[in-house]
């Protein structure tokens, strides 16, 4: 090595910041792939905007969208959302996003946007403007049954 004073090449210093710097951009924006998701929405007066959003990221993520109406107090909407949340679904829908709303809390909004049912849990095929179209499963028998008699249903709504 020459005597003297060490001389860096800028780019050598930076380059592993940048490929850190990168991978973390690429990591944070990246959408999870082979997943179930579930997403909380928030509480909101105007539903169909919203959906209508998650609906555009949906489709730039590769995901099918479906909004998802349930309840604490429904037993098989509970079932169902924890199933989901354990990934115990991801290998059937892996490319499906759920837009979650509480009927309790949401009801009025919901309606307003189209989004009703008689029975839940309710599953919707939102249009592009975020209102609901007349594509849906609701309802389902009581008890650990529940996700296997949703699961079916769930499958033939998406694959129409």
């Amino acid at each position: 090595m020459p005597a003297g004073p060490h001389v860096c090449d800028p780019l050598d210093v930076r380059a592993p910041w940048l490929f850190i710097l990168f991978a973390a951009c690429q990591s944070a924006s990246a959408p999870a792939a082979g997943k179930l998701e579930l997403v909380d929405a928030p509480k909101t007066a105007d539903v169909a905007p919203y959906v209508a959003r998650e609906l555009a990221r949906a489709n730039a993520d590769h995901k099918q969208l479906l909004v998802y109406v349930g309840a604490s107090w429904c037993e098989p909407c509970t079932h169902f959302h924890e199933a989901a949340a354990k990934g115990e679904l991801d290998a059937t829908f892996p490319t499906l996003r759920l837009l979650v709303f509480d009927d309790d809390r949401d009801h009025e909004a919901l309606a307003r946007a189209g989004y009703e049912s008689q029975l839940i849990p309710l599953f919707v095929v939102p249009a592009a403007d975020g209102r609901a179209t007349g594509r849906h499963i609701e309802g389902s028998v009581k008890g650990t049954a529940a996700v296997g008699e949703i699961t079916p249903r769930l499958r033939a709504l998406l694959d129409n």
